[in-house]
């Protein structure tokens, strides 16, 4: 393994895969573990694709739990090239193809409605005033909505998924309004949501949501998931996650 600047080679937790991260490019984050766990995936065949997929995380994950093709698409060359780099290593290049390119121009590219579900971890924050964004290029633009709005992702995402596909994503609870209004624009309808508490009795600052293509209206709300316990230590459902632990 090729492993360049301060990159390092790290277990994907529970499952039996290494993942390059680096400090100052792209480390994974909870949120997208959690994703990849909530969304749905068809088993034993089907086409999925990951956007701002960042170095790989989702769709290594999304490898463990279907035989479907994968395709992460990532704008960032750096981190595209982590995320080759690690389907290499685990020896997944059949199943996982990552594009180098922007979200946006992917239904021209791929084709309309050509995949059974669609996952992303967007950028969460609207793009504030030069000063106050991150200096680090890569930690900026998968922050701030600087290269794709929330709209962006919801349009290309039903432009990507077929009648009756899925389309899953986590983000911020402050922005649930926004993504219900904007996914029922453009024929997404919510399903199932799901919020996510960093202990007990403090408010929600995760939620993962999927939507179905031209669905109709049925939404449920899932049990919420709490990350820590009172002592810092991971509860035994985030256990379950992370690790395989019962």
């Amino acid at each position: 393994m090729n492993l360049k600047g301060d990159e390092r080679l790290d277990y994907l937790l529970a499952e039996d895969l290494r993942i390059i991260q680096s400090p100052s490019v792209f480390s994974f984050s909870l949120d997208a573990v959690l994703l990849a766990k909530f969304a749905y995936v068809p088993i034993q065949k089907g086409n999925i694709i990951d956007l701002c997929s960042g170095n790989g995380v989702i769709p290594l994950f999304l490898s463990t739990r279907t035989k479907g093709k994968i395709i992460g698409v990532e704008i960032q060359e750096r981190l595209y090239d982590m995320a080759v780099r690690s389907i290499q290593y685990n020896g997944l290049e059949n199943r996982i193809e990552m594009i180098h390119g922007d979200i946006k121009e992917m239904s021209k590219q791929l084709g309309y409605g050509k995949f059974e579900v669609v996952t992303c971890n967007p950028p969460y924050f609207k793009t504030p005033p030069q000063g106050e964004i991150n200096p680090n290029e890569h930690l900026a633009i998968a922050r701030h909505e600087i290269l794709c709005t929330l709209e962006d992702v919801i349009k290309v995402s039903s432009d990507l998924v077929k009648q009756g596909g899925k389309v899953a994503l986590v983000h911020r609870p402050g922005r649930l309004m926004d993504i219900v209004t904007l996914m029922r624009q453009y024929r997404l309808e919510p399903k199932r949501i799901q919020f996510i508490y960093p202990k007990q009795g403090k408010e929600a600052n995760t939620l993962l949501i999927e939507a179905i293509k031209d669905g109709s209206p049925d939404l449920k709300i899932l049990p919420p998931l709490v990350v820590y316990q009172d002592n810092n230590e991971y509860t035994k459902e985030i256990r379950a996650i992370l690790y395989g632990e019962s």
